[in-house]
């Protein structure tokens, strides 16, 4: 018999922002009781009693605790006292000061190094000074409670930590231990391209701001030109390059289908599945229809980029058939139930933890779960029956949603759609594929997409326009060509789609108190409101001054500025005055989408953070296997921090080696001119981003002209104090390519355009709210030229 769906939620009865069990985690230990059998004669504990209570007192055993648990008084504490002598002098315990401890153990607090880590993904440590005899144990670092160590430490660094016995469930470790602080950083590595030479070689380093570095030909151990290397430097040198020794060859540059190799190694992103991983994964068995209801007939389909591997997630619409709605729709959502493979605890599950989530270059993808996982047995084929969570809302004409219930279903996808594919049938150019889709499954999801639509319009989310550049390599891994991708109404139409499912699955599982990890943005901060609010001015723009902001009031600036010179500049400096999106348990809502509460739950397959939500719905739903684990609630605040720093690391990544492929292609054009914007202000230059390729390169503020430029911190421009030339963000200008660095991804432009010159009046230098003259940037942006 089928499992019915999760209960129904609708918004008035409605409350008003990762995950695997680990059970090698460490308990508190309970003192041992003094127990007073076996007492010797003079009525003193023996010293196996003397022991157990040390071992169970870490830290806090001496004389006068062992003598109060005993209940030694008077002249007994003189033989006791001789009894803890000859056990120090036989070498079972050590005096510290005050307290005693058994011999080798180590003290409360120490000092650890970070060694390793295990098949958990967590941190091994060793002590960082160890003089006796054997191996030194080995100790399992445990998440804090609360707020999280910053910044948060890795392998190779030493942290202050305070240490407890491991109890029987930790076979491998000796202790647990929770970190006090970061002492020390390990020494950073240098990453870089090996270039023989008849020395030996030179270290071309990734980082941009790294000089090149020598190797002598007895250090490069089997390093071979061309090769991305790890350094370590062996001195430096009082005038030229330093030295440096090999220390591993990460991989062979060949091509630029290396270069996103640069970037998993700088960021430690995960990119080899550990053997138990796969093994796991390849012995996954197709999900059972037994306790799932069965939706093959309904016509869900998938449109997603045409490039796409996996699928996640399918649509459905219909008109609501419900006489008291009318105009409405009901929408189905359905998502691939990765809940169901990968079980809390798995090596699947600690390895995706680890990653956080999938990582996507132009040339490659580094996934969070296996190929057999997230390409295959997750992955909603068209044709193929697949386990999914699906949810059912009703929305209004209006696109109010009222209702929405939650089910586990098997599927079967009735058409893999591109977005331009779908797009097309709507505008009446259909194939062969879509033809007979269009009246049945396509026409209903555009006029649901409408009804939504107005509802968001009503809701006003955050509306910025900044165009988003795709990268298209060729099979060797250089760029074939840079686009930027229409934004169509279908791609608008899966975003709506997304978002109420996301709404939709926060609302049932903060009603029923389950806990999961929101997605969270923040209002803007007083300072950077401030700082907007000055720069909109000098535009004769205007915030409201008073009260709570809402996306709406930034709307109605964008709108204003829109198709005017001033559109790009405005957008960017709005964007740049947002909080970061980020994992939290506590919900505080998402500001740029004017919503209260909102989780993710659409990307399972990609995200680390959907799949906490689908094992609470699971969980909290009553719908069978691979819920969300008892006690979690203690680690999610950790694993939110965890997932929310492994998006950073992936924009990082992915944004990098973007820059990296685009250095390669330009290198060759070195003297040519460009049209682009201002995209940076500093006080040491300017960054431009080229029209054309949407790359990124600087402009030193000490080549811009004959004139002494001073920054302006609040209207984001550099002005010379002479000719009051002004150079500000967003400014169209054309430069001239003078040097290119393609491991780094650095590009130096040449500026031919000439600023603006501002009135005299209008050249009074100014900071941004709150930021003095001292505080703030450096008034003196850059050197006197011509004089």
């Amino acid at each position: 018999m089928a499992r019915k769906g999760g209960d129904a939620d609708g918004e008035d009865g409605e409350a008003k922002a990762p995950a695997a069990k680990r059970p090698r985690r460490a308990k508190t230990m309970a003192a041992p009781p003094a127990s007073p059998a076996k007492r010797s004669g003079d009525g003193l504990p023996s010293r196996e009693e003397i022991l157990a209570f040390i071992a169970g007192h870490p830290g806090k055993a001496g004389k006068r605790e062992i003598a109060r648990a005993f209940g030694i008084a008077g002249a007994a504490r003189i033989g006791l006292k001789q009894l803890l002598k000859d056990m120090a002098e036989d070498g079972v315990v050590e005096r510290r000061r005050k307290t005693l401890s058994r011999a080798g153990a180590l003290p409360t607090v120490s000092v650890l190094t970070i060694v390793e880590r295990d098949a958990d993904g967590d941190f091994v440590a060793e002590p960082h000074e160890w003089d006796a005899e054997g191996r030194p144990p080995r100790i399992l670092l445990v998440p804090q409670r609360g707020q999280p160590i910053a910044p948060a430490p890795g392998l190779g660094d030493r942290v202050l930590a305070r240490l407890a016995p491991a109890d029987g469930e930790e076979t491998d470790f000796a202790y647990t231990a929770k970190v006090i602080k970061l002492i020390e950083r390990r020494p950073a590595a240098i990453i870089g391209v090996l270039r023989r030479t008849p020395q030996g070689g030179r270290i071309e380093p990734v980082d941009r701001k790294q000089n090149e570095i020598d190797v002598d030909e007895e250090d490069l151990g089997a390093a071979k030109d061309g090769d991305l290397v790890e350094v370590e430097v062996k001195r430096f040198g009082r005038s030229g390059r330093a030295r440096a020794r090999v220390l591993e060859v990460v991989g062979a540059m060949t091509s630029e289908k290396a270069v996103s190799l640069i970037a998993l190694h700088v960021h430690g992103i995960p990119h080899i599945f550990p053997a138990p991983v796969l093994a796991e994964a390849e012995a996954a068995k197709t999900a059972p229809l037994t306790a799932r209801e069965d939706w093959r007939t309904l016509p869900l389909v998938t449109i997603d980029p045409a490039d796409a591997k996996d699928h996640d997630d399918a649509v459905h619409a219909e008109p609501d058939p419900d006489p008291e709605n009318p105009g409405g729709f009901l929408v189905t959502v359905a998502i691939a139930d990765v809940s169901w493979y990968v079980r809390p605890g798995s090596a699947m599950d600690r390895e995706a933890l680890k990653r956080g989530n999938s990582v996507y270059f132009p040339d490659r993808v580094v996934p969070m779960l296996p190929e057999r996982i997230s390409n295959d047995l997750c992955s909603l084929r068209e044709g193929e029956d697949r386990p999914a969570i699906a949810v059912r809302m009703r929305f209004t004409a209006e696109g109010k949603k009222t209702f929405h219930v939650f089910h586990r279903v098997m599927m079967r996808s009735a058409a893999k759609l591109s977005y331009a594919q779908a797009q097309a049938a709507i505008d009446g150019r259909t194939d062969d594929k879509t033809g007979p889709l269009l009246e049945p499954v396509l026409r209903p999801l555009w006029r649901a997409y409408e009804a939504l639509k107005r509802g968001r319009d009503k809701r006003q989310p955050l509306d910025l326009d900044i165009p988003e550049r795709k990268v298209i390599v060729a099979p060797s891994g250089a760029i074939d060509r840079i686009v930027v991708p229409e934004r169509l109404d279908a791609h608008r139409l899966i975003e709506e789609f997304m978002i109420q499912a996301n709404v939709a699955a926060a609302e049932t599982l903060e009603r029923r108190k389950t806990p999961l990890v929101y997605r969270v943005h923040d209002a803007p901060s007083l300072a950077k409101i401030e700082a907007l609010r000055e720069f909109l001015a000098s535009l004769e723009l205007s915030l409201p001054k008073s009260g709570n902001l809402r996306p709406g009031q930034f709307n109605h600036i964008l709108a204003r500025v829109k198709g005017t010179e001033h559109e790009t500049l405005v957008n960017e400096v709005v964007l740049r005055s947002q909080s970061q999106a980020v994992y939290d348990p506590q919900n505080i809502g998402h500001f740029g989408l004017n919503l209260r509460r909102y989780a993710h739950f659409t990307s399972p397959i990609r995200r680390y953070a959907d799949l906490i939500v689908h094992r609470a719905l699971v969980r909290s739903l009553d719908l069978g296997e691979g819920g969300l684990p008892e006690g979690i609630e203690e680690r999610l605040a950790d694993i939110a921090t965890e997932i929310s720093g492994a998006e950073r690391r992936a924009m990082a990544a992915e944004r990098e080696t973007v820059d990296r492929l685009v250095a390669h292609w330009l290198a060759d054009r070195i003297g040519a001119s460009f049209a682009g914007r201002i995209a940076g202000v500093t006080k040491a230059g300017l960054f431009v981003k080229l029209a054309e390729t949407g790359a990124d390169g600087f402009v030193p503020i000490g080549s811009l002209g004959q004139d002494y430029y001073v920054y302006d911190e609040a209207r984001h421009a550099v002005i010379g104090e002479r000719t009051g030339e002004m150079h500000q963000l967003g400014d169209a200008v054309e430069v001239r390519l003078v040097e290119v660095a393609p491991i780094a991804g650095a590009l130096r432009f040449e500026m031919l355009t000439e600023g603006r010159r501002l009135p005299k009046g209008e050249r009074k230098v100014r900071t941004a709210p709150g930021r003095s003259r001292t505080g703030g940037p450096s008034r003196r942006a850059g050197p006197r030229r011509g004089r």
